[in-house]
């Protein structure tokens, strides 16, 4: 395995879900879809080829 290469498909990938995820959650707060005054969120991560499931949760004020 390419140590840099696969650094930089990884920063990539993980870029690509920082700024998606943040566009969905901005969506949705901006919209007025959140129900209650705190937005709680989970994050996923899952491989379908390797014994990955990572789970990131933190709930955000939105007073």
């Amino acid at each position: 395995m390419d140590e840099d290469r696969f650094n930089i498909a990884l920063r990539k990938f993980l870029k690509e879900v920082g700024i998606t995820s943040q566009r969905e959650i901005e969506r949705v707060v901006r919209e007025g879809k959140v129900e209650g005054t705190d937005l709680k969120l989970r994050m996923t991560l899952t491989a379908e080829n390797a014994p990955l499931n990572h789970i990131v949760e933190e709930t955000i004020d939105l007073r």
